[in-house]
């Protein structure tokens, strides 16, 4: 409906501002009752704080590896150690950026402040487990942080052998830190799984369920079946490294090819960990800042899943140079194009959605928009790596490198931040200057293609990846994504500028600033303690004709519909004196 369009006695409702004792933010005050809490809001801010800190940690490391390489001969690292520190540096910015950042972005901070809310419950099924998978991870990264201070690291955030075994820095040290956040990223899981199951209010079907919850119910999967993998692989490591048992280390009869099997049999569905939840926070936005219904929803629902369990069976493909068999190469290469359709399918679901909608350009869209061309991409340039005629040249070059950057960073960061931004004003009640989100959006797309399609025509005329210094015919390429790099780190800082300083001088936020059809958009912004007074009643998430734009408020309304009263003449039901 058109803007300030409210018929006359039309009947609107809107659940308005909670108050003090109301606001989950400003419940109970103190530094121990938010180190204590058991809401899974205030948990979802404390993770949100936790990987933003380390994003900005990994992301200083990232511009340190960038203007080491504006000269072929290093900028940033001299001296008979120069190699050594470049390797540690980039070892750390890998592994703080996956297993910190990546990894719990999404499902542990957004995820934890917004399942409950969008099923309509009070809390997640175990909320002291909740609690204990925070802890978890803190403890995780303070382990990381210990071996930065330590004698650092110098594998590679894949910890492949036998340099991990070989190495003289703090592999155990950091494996433990990995093994703990494992451990955190499970309960989670477990913990989204048992909730979305058992805790959908009446009338919630499967299908009726947001497109962000069928997007973390496959993620849970996934987290809860294949991180044990990972543990394990890692438990090893720390045996061959501190007993010599002769599993992965050769000079002990050991295999390394093992350990890349073990591996990447994780990590390979680990990247869905990390893309997955985005997709499910791209549905939402695209539908809901097209203001139109999400088209396709069973595919892009049954794709979620899908991704999930072929995810599983693709690993294979990072070890084409390994020594494979001409058929267990065709088997994976085939695997892997085929794990590249439900995620097509979801891309062109997406266009569908916007053809014809009613688009607002707001920042969340934008950030919308610019996943969509950055993952198709990154989506795109995965398929040469799955081609083994093309991964022969290309494996271990900067072309793996950008392919990898276009769809953790182009997808999942860029993601997260639309996801912030749209779902900011109810986390925490204000909204923030649009032209500024506008500006961040734009200079972040335009650094991130600076800095890594540039890497791209790298990778086609050889460059490898991971080394320190490098020909000089590549200089103009290196220098032109070091720009690139200053100018995305310029965008993210505008978009932090933005989100904190709406926190002193931003309006209030309406309960539905966007006309969201979702269930969080039903209470409060912020969201009072207890979420919601009674139970909300459901409906089809992406059904927007009962929502309304109330021009003066600057607020979307829902029509509240007209009961219909049964004439006289017609005789009542049965149980409409009471009697059943």
């Amino acid at each position: 409906m058109a803007a300030g369009s409210i018929p006359s006695g039309t009947k609107t409702w809107d659940p308005g501002y909670p108050t003090a004792s109301e606001n989950y933010l400003t419940n109970s005050k103190g530094i121990l009752s938010w180190m204590f809490t058991l809401d899974h809001k205030r948990i979802g801010v404390m993770y949100l704080i936790g990987v933003v800190t380390s994003f900005a940690v990994a992301g200083l490391l990232a511009v340190m590896i960038r203007l080491h390489l504006f000269q072929p001969d290093g900028a940033v690292f001299t001296g008979p150690e120069a190699n050594n520190w470049y390797n540690q540096v980039f070892t750390l910015h890998g592994a703080i950026m996956v297993f910190l950042f990546i990894i719990p972005s999404v499902p542990a901070a957004l995820g934890n402040f917004l399942v409950p809310i969008m099923l309509g419950a009070k809390d997640v099924a175990f909320p002291r487990l909740n609690l204990c998978s925070f802890y978890l991870w803190v403890f995780g990264a303070i382990f990381f942080v210990g071996a930065l201070m330590a004698s650092g690291l110098d594998t590679g955030w894949t910890f492949y052998t036998p340099y991990s075994t070989t190495t003289d820095t703090s592999v155990i040290l950091a494996t433990s830190g990995a093994f703990i956040l494992g451990f955190s990223s499970i309960f989670t899981g477990l913990n989204f799984i048992v909730t979305i199951n058992t805790m959908r209010p009446p009338g919630m079907t499967w299908f009726r369920m947001p497109l962000f919850l069928w997007a973390t119910y496959a993620t849970s999967i996934i987290q809860v079946l294949a991180t044990p993998v990972l543990g394990i692989t890692l438990l090893l490591l720390i045996a061959e490294r501190a007993m010599h048992i002769g599993i992965f280390d050769p000079e002990f009869n050991g295999d390394p090819v093992t350990f890349q099997h073990f591996f990447w049999f994780y990590s390979h569905p680990a990247v869905y960990i990390m893309i997955l939840p985005a997709f499910g926070i791209i549905s939402d936005l695209i539908s809901v800042h097209s203001h139109k219904r999400i088209f396709g929803y069973r595919f892009i629902a049954y794709s979620s899943i899908a991704i999930a369990l072929l995810g599983f069976l693709v690993w294979g493909h990072h070890m084409f140079t390994a020594g494979m068999g001409a058929l267990t190469t065709i088997i994976f290469s085939a695997l892997t194009f085929t794990v590249s359709v439900p995620s097509a399918i979801k891309v062109f679901n997406w266009l569908a959605t916007m053809y014809k909608g009613s688009i607002s350009l707001t920042t969340p869209m934008c950030y919308a928009i610019s996943f969509i061309f950055l993952f198709t991409i990154g989506g795109l340039t995965g398929l040469h790596l799955g081609t083994l005629a093309t991964d022969q040249h290309l494996h271990d070059t900067y072309f793996v490198v950008a392919h990898f950057h276009y769809v953790m960073v182009g997808g999942t960061l860029v993601a997260f931040l639309g996801g912030l931004f749209h779902w900011w004003p109810k986390m925490f009640g204000k909204m923030y200057s649009e032209l500024g989100g506008q500006i961040s959006a734009a200079i972040i797309f335009a650094g991130f293609n600076l800095t890594f399609l540039p890497q791209f025509v790298l990778g086609s005329r050889g460059m490898p990846r991971r080394y320190a210094t490098y020909d000089p015919e590549f200089a103009g390429l290196h220098q032109m994504s070091t720009y690139g790099t200053l100018l995305l780190g310029v965008g993210l800082i505008v978009a932090l500028f933005v989100l904190l300083q709406s926190l002193f001088r931003g309006k209030r936020a309406p309960a539905n600033p966007w006309g969201g059809a979702t269930l969080e958009w039903h209470c409060t912004s912020p969201p009072p303690f207890y979420n919601f007074e009674r139970p909300p009643s459901v409906g089809d998430p992406y059904d927007f004709s009962d929502l309304v734009w109330d021009a003066e408020q600057e607020r979307y309304e829902e029509i509240v519909p007209d009961r219909e009263i049964v004439p006289e003449q017609q005789p009542a039901p049965a149980h409409a004196d009471g009697s059943h």
